[in-house]
This record gives C-alpha cells, sequence and structure tokens, in this order.
C-alpha cells in the first residue's frame, strides 16, 4: 500500500491545532473531500462534453459549460455543501452525484483510497462501481484521478491561513 509522503501531511496539518481543525465539520478533511469532489464533477463534466474548460473546441459545439448549482450532500462525516457543475442543453448525466441524491454512503472510503493506496485507474473504476454501482469508462477515471492528482498538488502548496 502507498504512504502519504509525510511532507504533504506535514504541510496540511500546519495549521491544524486541534482535531476539530482536522476533523470537524469545517476542518481539512471536510476541505479536502468538497475540492475532490467538486473537481471530480468538473472532469465528469469535460468527459461529457468532449473538451477542457476554456478550449476553444468547445465554441457553436452543441451543449457547453452553463456555471453551476448548490448541493448539501451528506457524507459518512456530516454534510458538505458543492458546487454542481452544469451544461447548456442538460444533458449532464452525472455518475458521482446523480440528480436528486442527497447521501455520498462510502465517499468517504473512496476519498482515503484514491489517496492513500495509490491506486490504478482500473482499481478506481472497480472501486467505485463497487461502492455507487456505477460503471465508468476508463477515459472517465483518467480524468478524474488528474484532477484528484492536481488537487492534491494544490492543497500541497495552497498559501498558509492565517
Amino acid at each position: 500500500m502507498k504512504q502519504i509522503p509525510d511532507k504533504l501531511l506535514d504541510e496540511l496539518l500546519k495549521d491544524c491545532e486541534t482535531p476539530e481543525d482536522i476533523l470537524g465539520q469545517e476542518g481539512l478533511s471536510a476541505e479536502l473531500k468538497k475540492a475532490v469532489l467538486e473537481r471530480a464533477l468538473e472532469a465528469e463534466l469535460t468527459a461529457h462534453l468532449g473538451y477542457e474548460k476554456h478550449d476553444g473546441a468547445g465554441r457553436n459545439n452543441g451543449s457547453s459549460r452553463n456555471g453551476h448549482g448548490a448541493k448539501r450532500v451528506l457524507t459518512d462525516s456530516g454534510e458538505l455543501r458543492v458546487k454542481i457543475p452544469r451544461d447548456r442543453h442538460g444533458s449532464f448525466e452525472r455518475q458521482l452525484v446523480r440528480k436528486r441524491q442527497r447521501r455520498l454512503a462510502g465517499f468517504d472510503d473512496a476519498v482515503i483510497s484514491l489517496y492513500a493506496r495509490g491506486m490504478t485507474q482500473r482499481e478506481i473504476g472497480a472501486h467505485l462501481e463497487q461502492l455507487y454501482g456505477m460503471s465508468v469508462s476508463p477515459e472517465l477515471v483518467s480524468r478524474v484521478t488528474e484532477a484528484v492528482t492536481d488537487e492534491a498538488l494544490r492543497w500541497q502548496h495552497r498559501p498558509a491561513s492565517g
């Protein structure tokens, strides 16, 4: 099993002084889950539309990005308020947080698995299918894992808040 590098953990935990700062409803763990979830949803929309955000290929190409909606979802450790991306034609059928879905049972385990186990794309796809009962394409898994990796790097290099 691949472990999270000590340097990354030190960076993430440097401003945390109490258990609540880490595990609380507005603590580091919740912020990280929210950021990863939103990033993965953006990757799903990119896969659906077939082009990256701000890519000229999306101009006059049918549907396009159309802002975000707000949604509250319950995870194993509490409520998250997330921004859900939309497309102009309303044809985007998200897989990670489906329309009208209010609870993400097992989401905490999925995030931990993505980060701590260094899973392959096939393993991540199997994990998502097992947890959420959804079958995902290798392309979508690739986009989501890229987005999650980018988010981890952003967290590692984020400015300290005081």
